[in-house]
């Protein structure tokens, strides 16, 4: 057989074509895994982990509320717990990095911030401190569960 070997173009052309848009679909494919991980990773646990502080915070408030004898300890409870929970949010927003979307990282971080605020705000309470700080505190507070748990899908 003479001649020389030459590689049909419409099909290197088509081959590329396929392999770039194959290796474009494997990696679109793997940051959607990680996206679904990491919104999984955050929002699954999110009513878990905020649940008992809101629990602890209210049951300060009737303490307070109540002129309770354990009011003190109820307090530095709450603020503690608020804190922790605070701080695990925190962390796995962390730990997902980029992989979780920007708004929902956002909410999350208002969260966080919104937390440690009312639990600074907690911890200055005495039975004749003045409650508007703590109730701005907790609405914020209140404002940013809502807002994760809207933007969280459903479980």
């Amino acid at each position: 057989m003479e001649g020389t070997p030459t590689a049909n173009e419409a099909q290197v052309t088509s081959y590329r074509a396929e392999a770039s848009s194959s290796s474009a679909a494997a990696t679109s494919s793997r940051r959607a895994a990680a996206q679904a991980k990491a919104i999984a990773d955050n929002c699954d646990p999110f009513r878990d982990t905020t649940g008992p502080a809101v629990t602890r915070y209210n049951e300060f408030v009737d303490a307070h509320d109540a002129n309770a004898p354990d009011y003190a300890a109820k307090r530095d409870t709450a603020a503690n717990t608020i804190e922790d929970a605070a701080r695990t949010v925190e962390t796995r927003v962390q730990e997902a990095g980029e992989a979780l979307p920007p708004d929902l990282a956002q909410k999350l971080t208002d969260y966080v911030n919104a937390a440690r605020e009312l639990a600074a705000q907690a911890r200055v309470m005495t039975y004749t401190s003045p409650v508007a700080a703590l109730n701005d505190a907790s609405k914020k507070v209140n404002d940013a569960l809502n807002a994760v748990r809207d933007a969280c899908p459903a479980r």
